[in-house]
């Protein structure tokens, strides 16, 4: 195998950092960090994400290693994810994504804001 290069169309990194640059899959990482969570916890934690995309993201999580699915015998059967160590990893990666993206909101909302008017005057 050739040594990874994310620049080339063809490298299977980028199969990962899609991953990582899926909002859902953040999201789904970082609650997994404090304690498994069942999947319709899951779903009423995570504003806006809809059962399908919930249940696709997980499955694509776990397929790569970074969580885990466990089925618990009740009626009906209970679905709780863990985070894998290897989850673990990413998610200590992109929490500081989070932590920016909160820290900086502000400035970026004013700089969407002065961008849209000038755009806006410029297209009148």
């Amino acid at each position: 195998m050739k040594a990874p290069n994310a620049y080339s169309a063809d490298c299977p990194t980028r199969q990962i950092l899609d991953r990582v640059g899926d909002k859902w899959a953040v999201l789904i990482l970082l609650l997994l960090r404090e304690q498994p969570i069942r999947f319709n916890q899951l779903r009423r934690m995570i504003e806006g994400i809809s059962q399908k995309m919930l249940s696709q993201v997980l499955k694509s999580l776990e397929r790569d290693g970074l969580i885990r699915r466990r089925a618990i015998a009740t009626v009906p059967v209970t679905v709780e994810y863990s985070i894998t160590p290897l989850g673990a990893t990413l998610a200590k990666a992109v929490d500081p994504l989070r932590d920016w993206a909160e820290t900086h909101l502000k400035e970026v909302l004013a700089a969407q804001r002065r961008y849209d008017g000038q755009h806006k005057a410029m297209a009148a």
